[in-house]
């Protein structure tokens, strides 16, 4: 018989034990590990390789849905998680239909749990588990917000100009170029602090040094060595790196 290889994920001792005495009784189980928190886990999965997964949540130094995101859906052996979450967050649960365990279960509710993991691991169901964590895990992301205005200040006058107006961004020292229509403004940011601040689906970065508004290009022309020349709408030509061209090459 092949076992199923078990990893046991919980910062507390007794409830570790509680599943391992659970599994006590089932010939086709194999415990292989057990972790405390977050970062171990990463670690156990990477190195252990188990076939099922006690995942609590609420772990120190990385969550169980940090810890998936971390490993990647499409890398992960179907999951039971173990949680003290209210009513409220079980629905996400519920409706993504990915087994949970609330504490304090009984061995009845922990062998329904087992019994469905063994039918995923039979029929390869591997595909729909995928799935159903991806909508778990963007289902319980809190939504981002991005910056809709950038407040400039120049020559002792406050500028508020709305994203939406920027054609491009390129870098200067310490500073910004943003270009808008005719003008320029000079802002006194990081590329990599104002990206992150921006929408992704509507700008891009194309250069280390350079972000464009996804909206404003008007057609790509191929260079040597894989780089591309990006024109935008009112005629501006920038260089699009060759590390960066299939980043954008997405949002087509």
């Amino acid at each position: 018989m092949t076992k199923i290889r078990a990893l046991i994920v919980d910062d507390e001792p007794l409830a570790r034990e509680r599943v391992k005495r659970f599994l006590a009784g089932e010939p086709d189980v194999e415990v292989i590990g057990e972790c405390s928190d977050g970062i171990q886990t990463v670690e156990a999965i990477e190195t252990l390789k188990p076939d099922l997964i006690f995942l609590d949540i609420q772990i120190p130094e990385a969550d169980g849905f940090a810890v998936i995101e971390k490993i990647g859906v499409e890398k992960l052996p179907p999951v039971i998680f173990i949680t003290s979450y209210d009513q409220y967050a079980l629905r996400a649960f519920d409706v993504h239909a990915v087994d949970y365990l609330l504490k304090p279960y009984n061995q009845e509710r922990f062998q329904l749990a087992l019994e469905r993991a063994r039918a995923q691991l039979q029929n390869g169901q591997t595909d729909v588990l995928d799935e159903r964590l991806r909508s778990l895990l963007e289902s319980l992301k809190p939504e981002q917000k991005y910056l809709e205005r950038l407040m400039i200040k120049s020559s002792g006058r406050v500028i508020f100009l709305r994203t939406e107006e920027i054609e491009w961004i390129e870098a200067e020292g310490n500073y910004l170029r943003i270009h808008a229509g005719r003008e320029a403004y000079m802002l006194r940011e990081t590329m990599n602090n104002l990206a992150a601040r921006l929408d992704p689906n509507k700008f891009a970065r194309i250069h280390r040094s350079t972000l464009v508004n996804i909206e404003r290009i008007k057609e790509l022309q191929p260079m040597f060595g894989g780089d591309y020349v990006v024109i935008l709408h009112n005629g501006t030509q920038l260089t699009l790196s060759r590390s960066y061209r299939d980043k954008l090459l997405e949002h087509f």
